[in-house]
Order: C-alpha cells, then structure tokens, then sequence
C-alpha cells in the first residue's frame, strides 16, 4: 500500500507539471494584447555594435536601453554589447538573422550583399551638410522608402526601426589632399560597397575593405594608407595618431540603419512593440543632436592633439572632388539603387 501511494503521488505530481508547461506554452503563444507574447512575460533585447559607448551610436544605444526599459516597466531588457565585444563586422547580419542578437546598427554599406539598394546612402556628395540629411531620408522620401520599406530585408527577417547618423565622412592619410590628384596610388580601408570602390577608383585611389576595429592597426602597419569616417570615429579609435593629414571633405555618409530581428519583434505584444518602436524614434532624434556635437568636439581634440594638420577646402576645391564622381558613379549604379531614385535625386541636385 504504501509503495502504491507512492507512485500514485508521483504521477500526481508529473500530471501538474505538465498542466502548468501546457498552459504556459498556450498563453506565450496567443498573445493577449495582440502581438506574439504574453501579457506579463519579460523579454531581452541583446543589441550589439562595433563603435565604443562614447561614439553617437553608443549613446544613442545607450538612450535607447534607458527609455525601453523606463516606458516597459522592466518587462524589456537591453542588453548592450559595444566595441565589437559580441560580433564584430562580418558576423553581426549573420547573427541578427539567427537571433543571437535582436538588435544592431550598422553602417548601411554593410548591407550590400543583403540588400544592395541601401548603397543609395553611400553615394558621394549625396548631401551637402548635416543639416540636409532628415529631409533627404526621411522615411516618405523617395530615399527614405529605399530603406524602410526595403522588400530584400524584409524577406531576410529583418526590420528597419530608424536611421541613426554618424555624420559626414573626411578624409585621411600621410599625404595632403587638397585635389583628386592627390589620392592617386593610395590605398584606403573601406567599408565592402561597390559604390566606395568606385568612387576612390575615380579619384585615382585603390581600396581595400576592412572590419571597422582592424582600421587602426592598418593605418599604423601601412597595410592601407587612409581612410574615410567621421571625426567622432577617427578620434575614438586614434586614428589621428596615426595620420598626418586629414581633408574636411564632408564627401560621404556614413549612417547607421537601426534594425531589430523581426521574428522577435513579433513575439512581442502590440503595446512593447509600440515601446520598442517609439523608443527608436526618441533615440534617432537623441543620436543626431550627439553626432553634430561629438564630431565637433572630435575634431577639436584632434586639432589640440598636434598630430595631425587639418585642410578645409574651398568650395571650389571640394566641388573638384564632386565632380570627378558625380554624376558618374550615381548613374553607374543606377540599376543597384534603382534608376527612378537616381533620376530623382539628380533632379534634386540639379535644381540646387
């Protein structure tokens, strides 16, 4: 009798146990409030990034975390990992698509071979000054629906949340650079897009594309001899240290394209996927006002730092530079950004 009991007990307790997995399973997988997950049910949200925490993108990661966790009441977690310490620049997209991560922001020219039309915002002398950057790609604008409502990323698990900027790219090396003439037999770090190739080829220059954390030791080895970026990322990695010159070209964009695995943005109910989404746009406005402010601290530094000799080009110099790769390398890559968008943002420049 007594063993009888005991075994009775145990299938009492087994029946319980899997009565409470069964309905936990039910209520994760209906949604109560509309979206994949339960109402109550905690999430994390790993976003990981290559820059350090004190370039625009780190703190606007950083702002992000703060408002989702504030205005989800704890029921989301961000989890940042920055300065490449989880998946650097080849792996990250692999990784988002997986869902090892949940969220990144990379520079739009990594996603080339995932989405080639998003090379739109690497083509020279798109803008003209940060000031032009909102309106151009803003999301109801012919570039801004290149991006967000791009069909290759969607049919890659992945959802656009916002364009974050890091704002206008200079150039550096051992060599002043006040012409095109200038760059001619140098070799620059690129990020992999066909678009940057092209236009260093146009100014007489090689590239060669390297992960973002590898650039310093390849301008202080002379693996390259230059590279373009921001000042608030050339003076984070020290890159200055290394470059004797930079030119204040303003030639490039480097905007980082904020998305989130949209398998997991699914899971979650619709009022956390309202906070998720409304928290990027608060951490979009935050990132610009940052990146206008650290790269003029940025560059400030670098100019007390002594290293380095920074050119400011006339007009007429820097329309030297425009000229040599507009409209040629935009027309070149027509077909990959799309003929109807280029034919629209030549009209743009042509009515300016």
């Amino acid at each position: 009798m007594i063993r009888r009991q005991g075994r009775r007990s145990k299938v009492a307790v087994l029946m319980v146990a899997a009565a409470l997995v069964l309905a936990a399973c039910g209520a994760r997988g209906a949604g109560a409030d509309g979206g994949g997950g339960a109402e109550g049910e905690n999430f994390t949200i790993k976003f990981s990034h290559v820059v350090t925490p004190a370039t625009p993108k780190g703190q606007a990661a950083q702002r992000f975390k703060e408002v989702v966790e504030e205005r989800s009441g704890g029921r989301i977690t961000v989890e940042i990992y920055p300065n490449s310490e989880l998946y650097g620049d080849k792996d990250e997209l692999q990784a988002l698509q997986s869902n090892s991560v949940q969220m990144l922001a990379p520079a739009s020219a990594k996603f080339t071979t995932v989405a080639p039309a998003l090379q739109v915002l690497d083509l020279p002398f798109l803008f003209d000054s940060v000031e032009d950057i909102p309106e151009v790609v803003s999301p109801d604008s012919a570039a801004g629906k290149a991006i967000y409502e791009n069909e290759a990323l969607a049919a890659s698990n992945i959802k656009v949340m916002g364009l974050w900027d890091n704002g206008l790219k200079q150039l550096s090396s051992n060599t002043e650079m006040r012409t095109p003439d200038s760059l001619a037999g140098l070799s620059f770090r690129i990020q992999p897009s066909d678009v940057l190739r092209t236009q260093f080829e146009k100014w007489g220059a090689s590239s060669t594309p390297l992960a973002f954390a590898e650039v310093y030791n390849a301008l202080q080895q002379g693996v390259v001899n230059g590279q373009e970026n921001p000042y608030s990322n050339i003076e984070s990695q020290n890159m200055h240290t290394v470059q004797s010159h930079i030119t204040e070209s303003n030639h490039g964009y480097i905007g980082y394209v904020l998305v989130i695995n949209n398998q997991f943005f699914e899971t979650l109910p619709a009022d956390l996927q309202e906070v998720v989404q409304t928290s990027a746009d608060e951490a979009s406005t935050y990132n610009r006002d940052v990146a206008a402010k650290l790269n003029a601290e940025a560059r400030a530094t670098i100019e007390e730092a002594g290293t380095t000799t920074i050119l400011d080009l006339t007009p007429e110099e820097r329309q030297a530079f425009k000229d040599a790769v507009v409209p040629s390398v935009w027309e070149q890559y027509a077909d990959v950004v799309g003929p109807d968008l280029i034919a629209d943002l030549l009209a743009e420049q042509n009515s300016q």
